[in-house]
């Protein structure tokens, strides 16, 4: 494949006339390509005066001698592998978010049957059982925002960003796309799916699986590993008050974030593991046009999708500021999946055309933020924020929020201003 890079278009076109112009513009015949397909797309809005799409374009062609001048296209290999397929016991799989999900698909596409654990519910249920928390504060432990088939991603806008450059990325576009995700995340320089499409996406993905062999066990627990040895020999479940024991001596541990119980029965069983740094904050609302209106100006006339925007502080003491998940036109998320804490995410559907955006605002921390040297130290470190953040809004799952202004002088807030809150169920400000 050869490609045509920086092709600047400043109108809204069809695919097959920007295709056009930039076989124009590289002095390309028509009758010379095979095939052809859209790279790459961003927005370039550094000049609010000349606010443009930059695309490249990817092409077959019959002879590529004839158009040496153009970039040859270089494809990252994707690693070949070769599957030991006579387990005696099948292998397990404990979480059933975006690793758990992919590690099962990865092994039943190379003739793996794995049991897939999942705590929480099948993704259309639990989506019953996030709308409910949300509109009543009743919270399901066992599946919530954070818990149940999906994982968290599938409530925070289906983002699909990474730092790192692997043929796997690319991989992982391609399946969300087989299962039913929007051709254009293939080239989007920022895509998402949306928390709307995910549902039917997921859906698809473990129809697959178990049509190739693979388990799923929700509402199913992991709760002890038997080890003899130093050698896994099974896995102790629990789902409704019944326990099973599953024979295997492979799991993958897909569990997130916030299993804290696996994580201490993990700790107990004498599994190596250290404190690391992560980091923690809070969740900033502004409204959608200000951020539009930041980001493009007012003169252009592109039909842009809603405007995003990162930033980050690093400050001489080694601490940073920075945003992070960022929702055009999403909700605030209320995420808790422990009693008596307030957690917070973020969230758009495809269009993403709510009225407000919002954005993790973090700091990070280190273990010598932490109370003890304990590996699990940081884990307490943030459930003690998240209890303090549930005594604050009132010990009802009612989040408590303050005006950007208010913040910094240190003072309760008396009223909203022009953004009003989009998390559920409520708000508190006193």
């Amino acid at each position: 494949m050869l490609r045509i890079n920086n092709i600047k278009i400043r109108k809204d076109l069809t695919e097959y006339e920007i295709f056009e112009i930039a076989i124009q513009k590289a002095h390309i015949k028509k009758e010379d390509i095979i095939q052809w397909q859209i790279s790459r797309k961003s927005i370039d809005a550094r000049k609010k005066e000349d606010v443009h799409y930059t695309y490249s374009i990817d092409l077959q062609v019959k002879d590529e001698k004839k158009y040496r001048k153009l970039e040859k296209v270089k494809e990252l290999a994707i690693p070949s592998i070769e599957p030991k397929t006579t387990f005696k016991n099948r292998p397990v799989i404990i979480g059933a978010g975006p690793a758990g999900l992919f590690s099962a698909l990865t092994l039943v596409q190379n003739g793996i049957k794995p049991i897939l654990i999942e705590q929480g519910e099948p993704v259309e249920k639990r989506q019953e059982s996030v709308a409910i928390f949300r509109k009543t504060g009743k919270l399901d432990t066992s599946s919530n925002v954070q818990f149940g088939e999906g994982g968290a991603g599938t409530f925070s806008d289906g983002k699909l960003t990474t730092g790192i450059n692997s043929p796997f990325c690319k991989k992982v576009l391609e399946e969300f796309v087989h299962f039913g995700a929007p051709k254009e995340i293939l080239y989007l320089s920022k895509p998402h799916i949306g928390t709307d499409n995910l549902i039917s996406i997921i859906q698809n993905m473990r129809n697959y699986i178990i049509e190739k062999g693979g388990t799923f066990l929700f509402n199913t627990k992991a709760i002890d590993f038997e080890i003899i040895n130093h050698h896994l020999v099974s896995v102790h479940t629990i789902c409704e008050q019944t326990k099973k024991v599953i024979p295997t001596n492979h799991v993958i541990l897909a569990i997130g974030h916030s299993s804290r119980d696996t994580f201490e029965k993990l700790y107990e069983k004498g599994i190596a593991m250290e404190a690391k740094n992560f980091s923690v904050g809070v969740r900033i609302e502004h409204l959608q046009e200000w951020i539009n209106q930041a980001q493009y100006g007012t003169i252009t006339k592109l039909n842009l999708p809603p405007a995003e925007y990162k930033l980050a502080y690093h400050a001489d003491n080694g601490r940073s500021c920075y945003t992070f998940c960022m929702c055009p036109g999403g909700v605030v998320m209320a995420s808790s999946s422990d009693n008596n804490t307030i957690v917070t995410n973020g969230m758009s559907y495809f269009l993403r055309n709510g009225k407000n955006a919002n954005s993790a605002l973090l700091v990070n921390v280190t273990p010598e933020d932490f109370k003890s040297t304990s590996p699990l130290a940081g884990i307490y470190f943030q459930k003690d924020l998240e209890e303090k953040a549930f005594l604050l809004g009132g010990s009802n799952y009612y989040a408590p929020v303050q005006r950007v202004e208010d913040f910094i002088k240190d003072k309760k807030s008396e009223y909203l201003g022009e953004v009003t809150p989009s998390y559920q169920p409520r708000i508190y400000t006193n």
